[in-house]
């Protein structure tokens, strides 16, 4: 019997060995939860894509609206069916490309809602997703649906009960939202494979989708439709559709692939070819599991918060669904200028949200997409050669024009300081050719020195102004290590266009007529024509160029940070009219829209070092949650997601393009960046607690760090950042921090 207490504890030792190891070595898409964004205004879907994926194979609501602009709302209670291509984040609807359908006799009832197509309710708790895996029941016909994907091709397994009339709809006139076809072709190719593409405007003009859809077991017949009306194949219309006929056993599986080309058909059948040559459902699920595993396995985090884990590792997911590929396997895909062009030597993406991403997203991927920067900027070189500018803000080989500034500049910039390879004369030929057009009011900037307020659609005169002035400083420090002296003072000097809108009397941006006299009357808080789907307050801190100069205009380090304060304590009154995207509201800071999102960094320059770390802490665990309503605004093609992961793990780049990120408190005890050439990033917290939110030291390699920041090379070299945490603010001892140089690239 004494024996026995040492027998138990034995046991007990080694079963919690055991259950420590299965903890650590989860397959971390366990953690990945999908449906974040998905209700509320996250504009997120659920379906099944890999990283940076051509197909985003996601199920359709099938009804129009703000909250459905990703085809899907959580809230909602119906399908109509399952398209190839979606929007992540967004607040535009687009794209939803080939709408598959799979229906029975058991159920025939269409409501207007959703255009009179085919639907059936389904209930979450028969709802399943996984990065690389969606699947549903569809509870009216008793059919179970689900989807996986590779780069280029959607893959579908149907399993469906015992049923003489069973149809797999495919229908190329669906439409949703900002969506609509102008031409689509489907043609019979043999009882197995039809073939065709589907035209389309929207929020970009000209959309081109080329397919090949093979099935795992021949069709018996088929009925066309062009404008619903019945037809022979081959179709060619606006509104063609195509309803295979089956006869299916119980439990019975039909697998549809489908492989897609922005270019022709025949690349949509190279992509089927080489991607999914076989109807093997379970390897092409576990192969795209695979690849997300090893995309998230880059960052490993330590953490007893379990809903913290999942928010990360969703955010990892989350800020790999963009840029999406545009060539096919023989590099062609639909160019910019219409034409069909060809990528040589590197993989063509589009999708770039760049308003949104070149804040957190780019300098995230410099890190941890480090194989990927020089085709993401071939990709923005090839749309200059094609049209003579850099992106605004492109998707399916088309400009959008949508938002401001000329944002490709910072994410070209920040690749080319920080080693990346490629042609860096055409480069910096590309940056300046795009801030020296003469359209959307760039030729009255440049002969001004700002933008005045005007009758010009959407004229956002402050925050063109403001944002121009950034993308200047960048081609200025472009310029001057290729050493274009030149060039650098001239952008240098246009860089400092904001000091022209700034107000001596009242200490505000403030927008200018054509006289050169401010606007009045001017209440900062409203949000008016001048301002980019911000306010006064918004944007007011966005010189991240000159954080220094900002200071000293506003009247010193201490009139900063009282007016830092009053940004996050003057709270909206409840009779003010908040637009849709002032979302994520603290005080006037709104995390729910980008041109807040460095904001909370900015008491890092004012020796308030405790103020950034306990707001971006309130941030992380306010903003964000574990559930369907767990972005408190739109994803934003990995924006948000990428400002989650950043700050959690303890830095943050206030201006994207210098090579410099500023400090704040790390979420978790421990995280590992894994690098390239072996090399891994380590970053530890000790005494972290919710209490201990604030940082007591910090210790770079083992040395004491007298800086609030630390550079990409850092990083990317591998090393240890190592911080100790404390219940109470230290702003004593960080009021000698050096904080980044103005003018100065790390």
């Amino acid at each position: 019997m004494k024996f026995y207490p040492l027998y138990i504890l034995v046991l007990l030792f080694f079963w919690s060995c055991q259950t420590s190891q299965d903890k650590e070595t989860s397959p971390l898409t366990s953690y990945v939860n999908p449906f974040i964004g998905t209700d509320g205004p996250g504009n997120t879907y659920p379906g099944a894509t890999v990283p940076y994926g051509m197909v985003q194979l996601s199920p359709d609501i099938g009804t129009p609206g703000w909250d459905r602009i990703a085809g899907y709302f959580y809230q909602d209670s119906m399908i109509s069916g399952f398209s190839h291509t979606h929007l992540t984040g967004t607040g535009a609807g687009d794209m939803y490309d080939i709408l598959v359908m799979p229906t029975n006799s058991r159920f025939t009832e269409r409501i207007e809602a959703n255009n009179f197509k085919p639907f059936s309710k389904y209930s979450h708790d028969k709802e399943i997703a996984h990065p690389g895996y969606y699947s549903v029941d569809l509870l009216d016909y008793g059919i179970k649906a689900e989807l996986t994907a590779s780069q280029r091709t959607g893959i579908h397994r149907y399993t469906f009960p015992k049923d003489k009339n069973t149809e797999i709809h495919i229908d190329l006139g669906y439409a949703l939202n900002w969506d609509r076809a102008t031409d689509t072709y489907i043609e019979k190719v043999n009882d197995q494979t039809i073939q065709g593409y589907r035209k389309s405007t929207g929020w970009a003009k000209d959309q081109r989708i080329y397919f090949v859809m093979q099935f795992s077991k021949p069709f018996q017949n088929y009925k066309a439709y062009k404008n619903d009306s019945l037809t022979t194949l081959p179709v060619k219309g606006l509104n063609t559709k195509i309803v295979l006929n089956y006869e299916t056993e119980e439990n019975e599986q039909i697998i549809i692939k489908t492989g897609l080309s922005t270019a022709s058909i025949e690349g949509a059948k190279a992509s089927l070819t080489t991607e999914a040559p076989d109807f093997e459902f379970d390897k092409y699920q576990k192969q795209a599991q695979e690849i997300w595993e090893q995309q998230l396995r880059k960052i490993k985090i330590k953490t007893s918060n379990q809903d913290d884990k999942q928010v990360f590792y969703t955010m990892m997911y989350q800020s790999m669904l963009a840029p999406t590929l545009l060539s096919d396997p023989a590099g062609n895909y639909k160019g910019a200028d219409g034409n069909v062009q060809k990528a040589n030597g590197f993989d063509r993406y589009d999708t770039f949200s760049l308003w949104d991403t070149f804040r957190a997203a780019h300098p995230l991927y410099t890190i941890i997409q480090q194989e990927l920067i020089p085709d993401m900027i071939q990709s923005l070189l090839a749309h200059y050669k094609e049209t003579g500018i850099l992106p605004v803000w492109s998707m399916q080989g088309n400009e959008t024009n949508m938002m401001i500034g000329y944002h490709a500049v910072p994410v070209i910039t920040d690749a080319y300081f920080k080693g990346f390879e490629f042609d860096a004369a055409q480069a910096y030929k590309a940056c300046v050719a795009s801030a020296m057009v003469d359209d959307r009011q760039i030729d009255v900037y440049k002969k001004r020195g700002y933008i005045p307020v005007s009758e010009h659609h959407e004229n956002w005169s402050v925050s063109k102004t403001m944002e121009y002035a950034y993308d200047d400083w960048c081609i200025a420090m472009f310029a001057k290590d290729l050493g274009k002296e030149e060039d650098y003072r001239y952008f240098l000097k246009r860089s400092e266009s904001w000091k022209n809108l700034y107000n001596e009397k009242n200490s505000w941006l403030q927008p200018k007529n054509m006289q050169g006299q401010f606007i009045a009357p001017f209440v900062p808080k409203e949000y008016t024509p001048y301002f980019c789907e911000s306010n006064a307050w918004h944007y007011y801190w966005f010189v991240p160029q000159d954080i220094q100069g900002l200071i000293q205009k506003t009247g010193g380090k201490e009139r900063f940070a009282q007016k830092l304060d009053s940004m996050f304590t003057y709270a909206p009154a409840p009779g003010d009219k908040l637009p849709i995207f002032s979302t994520g509201m603290i005080g006037q800071y709104a995390h729910g829209n980008e041109p807040s999102h460095h904001v909370a960094y900015l008491y890092n320059y004012v020796h308030q070092a405790s103020k950034t770390q306990a707001l971006t802490r309130r941030i992380l665990k306010g903003q964000y949650k574990n559930e369907p309503n767990g972005h408190c605004g739109n994803e934003d093609c990995g924006q948000m997601s990428s400002w989650y992961i950043l700050s959690a793990l303890g830095f943050y780049p206030v201006n994207p393009a210098q090579g410099a990120y500023l400090l704040t408190s790390p979420l978790f005890d421990d995280a590992e960046i894994y690098l390239p050439d072996n090399k891994v990033f380590k970053i530890t917290a000790q005494n972290l607690s919710d209490k201990n939110i604030y940082i007591k030291s910090i210790r770079l390699n083992g040395k004491s760090l007298n800086r609030l920041f630390i550079t990409h090379k850092e990083i990317v070299n591998g090393g240890t950042l190592e911080f100790e945490m404390s219940p109470q603010p230290n702003d004593d001892l960080f009021s000698e921090a050096l904080l980044p140089e103005k003018d100065k690239v790390y």
